[in-house]
């Protein structure tokens, strides 16, 4: 979230001498996107950011996609997809592009590494479960609907308070942000936003390590992954400030825009990133004109691949859904309620379905892990009943 922040100790002046007790120089650090055009922010180092006593190469990190064959609706079961090892090694990639890849994690296990994502930002959205994101910014406890946000080049270690948890994941090309109409000119969130920046939870407590030894990173870069052994613990900073850090909002605090007639989806947008947004569909009070019809109407996405994570409740224009369940609407063809489920919402006041949607501008590859899962009788339950 680009607001200012700061923690620990920095100095008066940025690219001035900061000295440690001891006389010698702490190590300052520029981290920021677009070749210092974008947002960034400065750390101050025990040690020297650049210093890695051993490299080795991992093995390919990218994700293996299989022919979409004939557009069609789809469907995958993630229930029972199953559990163990780390947040990290756990994710399934299952849909992406060149601007976004899409999977679930079912971890059973802290990691035991730290890890370094320098090619996208990663939105973990956290459906069961809860732990602690530890980073060199500091650390962010999370619980059960939070969008943890991490940027680029951020080097985390993902520590569990629970036997397990779940998480429905994102990695994108571009900056994750809250989207521009609900920003003025200064980027702060105005009145008519869902959400403000007393939502946005940031790190408060710094962890600062001088600790030396062998400690592992994972570097995923040009899809490949490249382990990095330090030889001083990754969390040495003893102060930072600016505008780039990892953050969280919970979904259970986005105020769900309403209207007298049913309203487009852009009203549940909750951030956005190049060629893609992020909604979040929360328990809200249906439309109250007299003649209202609750259901969504149909629509074609004639630019756009709709993916949606269902997290809980019941959701009403879809039949045969079940919690965990992740369904892709492809450009080309209508989608939009099933048999009965117009009907069944008329009079209806409320809903309580929680939901997460990712709507692409470039169409979706499925992987091969992804086919493992599918539903193959989706697309026939628009079929049910006599069509009219």
């Amino acid at each position: 979230m680009p607001f200012y922040h700061r923690l620990g100790e920095v100095p008066h002046k940025r690219h001035t001498q900061f000295r440690k007790p001891n006389g010698g120089l702490y190590r300052e650090e520029v981290m920021g996107l677009e070749g210092f055009s974008g947002i960034q922010s400065i750390l101050y180092h025990h040690f020297l950011p650049p210093r890695v006593a051993k490299v080795e190469d991992l093995g390919v990190a990218a994700p293996e996609y299989a022919e979409f064959g004939p557009v069609r609706h789809r469907a995958f079961s993630t229930a029972d997809i199953p559990a163990g090892g780390d947040a990290v090694a756990a994710r399934r990639d299952l849909l992406g592009n060149n601007d976004v890849i899409l999977g679930v994690s079912r971890p059973t296990e802290s990691m035991r590494y730290f890890y370094r994502n320098a090619q996208a930002y990663e939105m973990w959205f956290v459906h069961e479960g809860r732990g602690v994101l530890r980073t060199q910014f500091g650390r962010l406890p999370f619980e059960v609907g939070d969008y943890i946000i991490i940027p680029y080049g951020t080097t985390w270690q993902l520590q569990l308070d629970t036997a397990e948890a779940r998480f429905f994941t994102l990695e994108s090309q571009s900056q994750i942000a809250p989207p521009k109409r609900y920003m003025n000119k200064f980027g702060q969130l105005l009145e008519h936003a869902p959400y403000c920046e007393r939502d946005i939870r940031v790190p408060q407590e710094l962890e600062t390590s001088t600790e030396r030894g062998e400690f592992e990173v994972r570097v995923k870069v040009r899809d490949r992954i490249s382990r990095h052994v330090l030889d001083h613990h990754p969390f040495d900073v003893v102060g930072w400030d600016g505008y780039l850090y990892p953050w969280i909002f919970n979904i259970h605090d986005f105020e769900p825009i309403t209207g007298r007639v049913h309203q487009p989806p852009p009203v549940h947008q909750t951030f956005e990133g190049w060629n893609y947004v992020v909604c979040s569909f929360v328990p809200r009070l249906f439309d109250y004109h007299p003649q209202g019809i609750p259901a969504p109407y149909n629509h074609s996405n004639v630019n756009s691949d709709e993916v949606i994570y269902y997290c809980d409740g019941n959701f009403m224009s879809r039949k045969g859904i079940e919690r965990y369940d992740i369904t892709l609407h492809p450009t080309g063809l209508p989608h939009g309620p099933q048999p009965g489920a117009t009907e069944a919402s008329i009079g209806k006041e409320k809903t309580e379905e929680l939901a997460v949607m990712v709507d692409t501008f470039h169409p979706l590859h499925v992987t091969t892990a992804a086919l493992e899962l599918e539903k193959p009788d989706y697309m026939a339950s628009w079929l049910e009943g006599d069509g009219e």
